[in-house]
């Protein structure tokens, strides 16, 4: 099957929330809809080869960057969450000379050590951050003028953030970046042979999926109204690599689809949450031993042209 088949059934996931005309159901779909660009943000660095555990705190700088800078020194929504996002690409930018010189399970643990230091400071700052405690009274996005109320408004901002982080990490993978990316992953010694400087583009590539972090976490943290460091644990980092999987790491549609599919399994699993760890890894076990390229293989014929 081509990958274009997929669009239609992403379509038509789309519009259930409006079919329905559910509350919950749209609450459940913008949560997906947020999660989406932090999943591509992950597969834009695992197509690196590396695994970053940090992508929660950058999204956690977005949400408390966004919050802080409405509700405390007035800025207008609208500027606010982009220029907290420019902030989390700012810091990966500054950290990408420090990290990206190091690779595999030391990388893992470098971007983790700084999750969990960026976690500690929304813990322990309690004067700005609000602890453990959380941030309350974060206004709604607003836009000339115009306020966004209803989850219904917050479900189509984050399918536009979901389009966009969509749209730059797809034609970035198909044009000759992508082919930069997939020859450092592949052969980093040959990629430098020919004139191309390893750290410079994965320091590129960091920023930039701390910057889509980012802004998933500035629309989460207008949706929601309130900040908590739970929200950008070492839990969200399990949730993304478990979407990147069962998703499909290889292909910029993995991330949609793995969304789609794993973050509405906690409202699904209410009544037994205790084992929805539990049900992750037989979900990881089963896929990896009958569908190792994820659900996107379902949409994509093997075939030596690049996934879409």
């Amino acid at each position: 099957m081509k990958p274009l088949y997929a669009f239609p059934v992403v379509l038509l996931l789309a519009v259930v929330p409006w079919w329905s005309g559910s509350t919950y159901v749209f609450h459940i779909a913008t949560m997906v809809a947020i999660m989406i660009p932090m999943a591509l943000s992950m597969n834009l660095m695992l197509k690196l080869g590396q695994l970053s555990i940090a992508q929660p705190a950058f999204m956690g700088i977005g949400a408390y960057g966004s919050a802080l800078l409405t509700m405390r020194l007035g800025v207008p929504p609208a500027l606010a969450l982009p220029v907290s996002a420019l902030l989390a690409g700012i810091i990966a930018a500054a950290l990408g000379p420090v990290f990206l010189r190091i690779k595999g399970v030391y990388f893992v643990l470098l971007t983790y050590a700084f999750a969990q230091i960026v976690n500690l400071v929304f813990q322990e700052w309690t004067s700005l951050f609000g602890g453990n405690s959380g941030l309350y009274g974060i206004p709604k996005f607003s836009l000339f003028g115009v306020q966004l109320t209803q989850v219904q408004h917050y479900y189509l901002f984050g399918l536009l953030a979901t389009g966009t982080a969509y749209a730059v990490v797809r034609a970035m993978e198909r044009s000759d970046v992508g082919a930069i990316f997939h020859s450092l992953n592949g052969n980093e010694l040959l990629s430098r042979a020919i004139g191309s400087n390893a750290l410079s583009w994965r320091i590129a590539a960091f920023a930039v999926s701390a910057v889509m972090a980012g802004v998933s976490g500035g629309i989460y943290a207008f949706y929601i109204g309130f900040l908590s460091p739970d929200a950008f644990g070492f839990r969200t980092s399990v949730d993304l690599i478990v979407i990147n999987a069962i998703g499909g790491a290889v292909s910029v549609l993995g991330p949609l689809l793995g969304s789609i599919v794993i973050v509405p399994l906690p409202e699904l699993l209410r009544e037994a949450r205790e084992y929805q760890l539990l049900i992750y890894g037989l979900c990881l076990i089963v896929f990896l031993l009958f569908l190792r390229q994820g659900l996107a293989s379902l949409f994509e014929r093997h075939s030596d042209r690049r996934p879409a």
